[in-house]
This record gives structure tokens, C-alpha cells and sequence, in this order.
């Protein structure tokens, strides 16, 4: 039995504060008050309640757009701290020295719901101009089975809402059903197996009455699934794995004479989106495993490094896209999936959007997968030579050879066992999500600017060992990183502007009508224009900023919240590469900020 399925007794911390029974959330788009349910209905229409943040990216099309406007290029000079709460979750577990905070706040009709990087989860009423915490929920997950195999770092990047409760994860594989009212723990239950190397970093997804989980741990040799939890009944509904067994459609793509499927990787750590219209949902798929040793798993290694759309009822694999076959560079395609509406010569398409780690942004019809464009959006590519404006494959792409090579200096195999990418293993975009700006048909990018040195290092059958590293060979990151904000032209795929920065964004972004806002591991918080890219307003923190910015309304006046507290890898493996980043504390705080 695992550690995790063992008996947990006082679960949960409850802190009361008094609120006036008569006090209404301010609204603006929205007459719901503080006590009603999040129904699916309000799921399904979250961009009318302006002054709320429903899901965990707003809403799902995962545009991260907020129409508020009273923060804009006029105003935001005046922008400035409101208040700020010390959360808890830094402590450290396993191979980490501390956790951090990656997560999205979600705001309901006046109250926040928030957590840090152990899988707490605090609800906070923001009536009045402060932030008072009502309760704090600890989901006591076990630090040190948890962290030894959580790669990458001590992270939980938020919360979601359905009915009358808080429907969050833990590190240790659970999904845990929280009374939204006084922060008790309505029931659990586990959903990866942290015995097999499975752990849970990324927001759940509400569709329905389902909550819908994917699971993290390419790195460890998992078999990665997306799985759905009847939130009524409270069982499991369906389990799609993203490696097919033995009979399943795709597992021709595993052309090794060793299984190599079995530890095939194909995590799916970031939280997907869903389409009503086109009834899909749509996620991203992780590297293969081994990471770098693609001998070992000859093939095009499906589904992994591609975008899946997935039946909601089923789970059933309706279309898939692959970016990146048989995979040498851990190059995962876990991004969010951006769906928009765009004309493309005179034809209004279905889209959806996603800035892939190989340094391309790409454009697929989301209603068939059916490839638009794809263009570059780091400053460097050495990898590929380009991809084929045809099939959006790698222009190098043989589908008859079961070992790709790219280009052929830049392609990490078992006779070139060293050699440099562009971008780096971190990828282009790592799991910080874009914003898109509906109005003016750009979608903004985070990006990591850098390259870096692999070695491979040859996997033999037998070599997989459970919660044990299993990457054939590894980086090796001596180059200088830095980063940008990259707009896109989503309807041509041009590339239309960058805000450089010293450091890699390792953060996400924020679009409202005039405004993009950006947090930087150094520790600024910042808005530009969001046509020049100008920036317009900075404040620095004092802590690490690796965590996405929100906006929402309370009485009729707007916030920008963001949580502060440098976690993840970086600071483990990438520190050489980022002079200063060195000197950022530790930390675990929310920042809120007003006119």
C-alpha cells in the first residue's frame, strides 16, 4: 500500500474570521452573491463575470484576457501595494531545500482561493480594500516521499471551484474535495501513484462534474495518463493513457524490441482546455522516456510531445498532433492549449494555440488538428533546420527511419554523445503560460532565451528502476540564459515584438485591454504596453517571481495579484547560467495591488 492511501487523521487547519451576512461580492458583469454555488453554468459563461476568475485560466479558453480596464497605460503609474499575506508551504522535502509558488489565485464574488507549493489551500475574503484569511486547508502531504521524485521542484500551481467546494491536488497524487465554506475536507482520494515516480503539480480541470487530472514524472519512466473523477460519486471515470499498450492505435510507434512504452514517459503536468462548442478537450503531452537516449525507444514515441484532443465523456482520443518524433531533447508539449477564433483567407477557423519547449509557437485547427502554421518565437534554433510549412513536421522528419536526426550536429544520439541545442532543454516556453489579446489578435509568448550542452548516456533493458531518475544521459547548462516577451501576430504567425529581459521568464503573463503583466524571477513585477511592448510601470517585490499575474474586481475596483516565491528547478540546476538569481531568498508571499 503507498505511503499516500495510508490513513491521515486531523487534515485540515481551520481559521474563522467574522463577515457581514449581508455583504455582496462587487460585480461587474455579474449578480452572483458570495454564497452561490459554482454551477456549470457559470463555468461555462466565466467571461461574463468580469469581476471573477473562475478558472485557473480565467476561463477555458485559457486566454488569460481580462476585460477590467480601470488599470491602463494612463493609470497603471499609479499603481501600487494594496496588501500582502504571508502564505506557508516553503519548506522543503525529498531532494528539495524549499517549495515555491507557481500557482493562479481563483476569485469568487469577493473571496480568493489560493495555494502554495505543499498543496495548502487558504480562502481569503478580499471586502474592504484587505485580504483577511477565513481558513487554511492542509492536505498534510508526506514532504519527503512526495519530494524525492517531484521533478521538477515542490510546486502546486492552484486550485479550482465546482458546486460548494474547493477542488484541489497534492504532490502525493490526490485530489482533494474542500467545503468552500469552512475549509474542511468533504472527502479524497488518490489519483497517481507516487510509488510508481507519478506526482500531481498542475490545477485541476472542471468540465461538467468531473475534475480532470494529468499526472507528472516523464523523468521517472511513468506511463503518463489524463484521468477524470466523477466529482459526484466520487469515482474514477475514465483513464486515458498517452503511451497505448500493446493493441492500442499508436503503439506501432514503439518500434524497440524491449517495451520500451512501459517507461515511456508522457507526463501532463499543465492543466488543459476545453471547447463546448466542439465538445474537446484539449491537453499537452510531455518527452518520452528516457529523455535523451531516443535509441532506446525506436519510433516516433506516441502520443508523446503532441497535442491531444480528448472526448470529456470518454476520455477517447479523437485527433492528435505530434511535434517533435522520437524526441532527443526533452522537448515537452505540455503548454496550455489556447483556443481562439482567427480568419484565415476570408474563413473564420476554430484554433488553438500552443508555444511548444522546441522554440516553435504553432497553429492547428481545433476541431480536426489539422496544421495552420508555425513559426519560431526564441531568438535561436539549431536543433531543426525549420518545419515543413506542409505537415508542420521538423523539415528533417523521416517517417520510415525509427530514429530521427535532425540536424545533424545538434541531434543527441549514442555515437553523438554531446552537443549543443538552441533552445535548451528547458525549452523556448517552459510550463509559464502565454496571454492572448483578443481585440488585437496577438498572442504574447514567455520566453527562455538560451541554449545549452547534452550528453547521452546509453539505456539498457532492465535499467528502470522505480522513483529513480530515468533519462539517458542529461543537460549539461554552462551558456548564459536570458529571456523575452514575444508577441505574435495569431493570424499570420509573424512575429511582431519583444521586450527583452536579462533573465529567463519564468512566469506567465497577463492581458487586459491596454496592458501585459509580467513578474521576473528577480523579483519585478511589471506592465507593458500592450501594443509597443513599452514598459510603462515596474515594481520589484523583493522575492523570486515564478508565478503568473491575475486580475479581478472587488466594489467595483480592479487588483493585479500574483504569488512571490522563487521554486521549481532553477535555483537547483540553473543558477550558473543566471548570475544574481543566486542572491534571491527564498520566499512565500501574495502581493495584491490597486490605483
Amino acid at each position: 500500500m503507498s505511503k499516500v492511501s495510508r490513513a491521515r487523521a486531523g487534515v485540515w487547519e481551520t481559521f474563522s474570521v467574522i463577515v457581514g451576512i449581508g455583504l455582496m461580492a462587487g460585480v461587474l458583469g455579474s449578480a452572483a452573491a458570495a454564497a452561490d454555488e459554482t454551477t456549470e453554468k457559470r463555468l461555462l459563461n466565466a467571461t461574463q463575470e468580469t469581476s471573477n476568475w473562475l478558472h485557473h485560466h480565467r476561463d477555458y479558453t485559457a486566454q488569460r484576457y481580462s476585460p477590467l480596464s480601470q488599470i491602463n497605460r494612463n493609470t497603471v503609474k499609479g499603481l501600487h501595494v494594496a496588501w500582502t499575506m504571508a502564505l506557508g508551504g516553503i519548506e522543503g522535502g525529498g531532494i528539495w531545500s524549499h517549495g515555491g509558488l507557481e500557482g493562479t489565485p481563483i476569485v469568487e464574488n469577493g473571496f480568493m482561493y489560493v495555494t502554495d507549493g505543499w498543496g495548502s489551500v487558504y480562502k481569503i475574503d478580499l471586502h474592504g480594500g484587505n485580504g483577511n484569511l477565513v481558513w487554511k486547508m492542509d492536505p498534510k502531504t508526506d514532504h519527503d516521499w512526495a519530494g524525492a521524485i517531484a521533478c521538477c521542484g515542490v510546486n502546486n500551481r492552484g486550485a479550482a471551484l465546482w458546486d460548494n467546494f474547493v477542488i484541489s491536488h497534492t504532490l502525493d497524487g490526490r485530489l482533494v474535495v474542500t467545503n468552500k465554506d469552512d475549509g474542511k475536507i468533504a472527502w479524497e482520494r488518490e489519483v497517481a501513484d507516487p510509488d510508481k515516480g507519478e506526482v500531481i503539480t498542475g490545477a485541476p480541470l472542471i468540465v461538467k462534474n468531473m475534475a480532470i487530472t494529468g499526472v507528472a514524472g516523464a523523468e521517472y519512466g511513468i506511463r503518463g495518463w489524463v484521468a477524470a473523477t466523477d466529482l459526484k460519486s466520487q469515482k474514477e471515470v475514465w483513464r486515458t493513457y498517452t503511451i497505448p499498450a500493446k493493441g492500442e492505435p499508436g503503439n506501432e510507434t514503439w518500434k524497440d524490441g524491449h517495451d520500451a512504452w512501459k517507461t515511456g514517459g508522457g507526463s501532463t503536468w499543465v492543466t488543459g482546455s476545453y471547447d463546448p462548442q466542439t465538445h474537446l478537450i484539449y491537453w499537452g503531452v510531455g518527452n518520452p522516456g528516457p529523455d535523451f537516449d531516443s535509441e532506446y525507444r525506436q519510433g516516433d514515441n506516441l502520443y508523446t510531445d503532441s497535442t491531444l484532443a480528448l472526448d470529456p465523456d470518454t476520455g477517447k482520443i479523437k485527433w492528435h498532433f505530434q511535434h517533435t518524433p522520437n524526441d532527443p531533447f526533452d522537448y515537452d508539449s505540455v503548454a496550455e492549449r489556447v483556443l481562439v477564433d482567427l480568419t484565415f483567407n476570408g474563413k473564420t477557423r476554430k484554433v488553438v494555440l500552443e508555444a511548444d519547449r522546441n522554440g516553435f509557437g504553432y497553429a492547428l485547427d481545433r476541431t480536426d488538428g489539422s496544421f495552420l502554421w508555425a513559426t519560431p518565437f526564441v531568438k535561436k534554433v539549431t536543433w531543426t533546420k525549420g518545419i515543413n510549412p506542409e505537415t508542420g513536421k521538423p523539415i528533417e522528419y523521416d517517417p520510415g527511419k525509427p530514429v530521427q536526426t535532425y540536424d545533424p550536429q545538434a541531434t543527441l544520439n549514442r555515437k553523438n554523445t554531446h552537443v549543443t541545442i538552441c533552445p535548451g532543454h528547458n525549452g523556448g516556453k517552459n510550463w509559464p503560460p502565454t496571454a492572448y489579446h483578443p481585440d488585437l489578435n496577438t498572442w504574447y509568448i514567455p520566453v527562455i532565451e538560451s541554449c545549452d550542452e547534452l550528453d547521452n548516456k546509453e539505456t539498457k533493458p532492465g535499467d528502470w528502476k522505480a522513483r529513480e531518475f530515468f533519462t539517458g544521459g542529461g543537460p549539461v547548462v554552462k551558456m548564459p540564459i536570458t529571456g523575452s516577451v514575444t508577441a505574435i501576430d495569431a493570424t499570420t504567425g509573424r512575429v511582431t515584438g519583444k521586450y527583452e529581459t536579462k533573465y529567463p521568464m519564468l512566469g506567465g503573463l497577463l492581458a487586459t485591454p491596454e496592458l501585459i503583466f509580467a513578474g521576473h524571477p528577480s523579483g519585478e513585477l511589471y506592465a507593458l504596453d500592450a501594443k509597443t511592448l513599452n514598459k510603462l510601470w515596474e515594481f520589484n517585490t523583493g522575492g523570486g517571481v515564478n508565478a503568473p499575474p491575475m486580475t479581478f474586481s472587488v466594489d467595483g475596483k480592479q487588483y493585479i495579484a500574483i504569488l512571490v516565491g522563487l521554486g521549481g528547478a532553477w535555483d537547483k540546476w540553473n543558477l550558473d547560467s543566471t548570475k544574481g538569481l543566486e542572491k534571491v531568498p527564498p520566499g512565500s508571499m501574495l502581493y495584491v495591488f490597486a490605483l
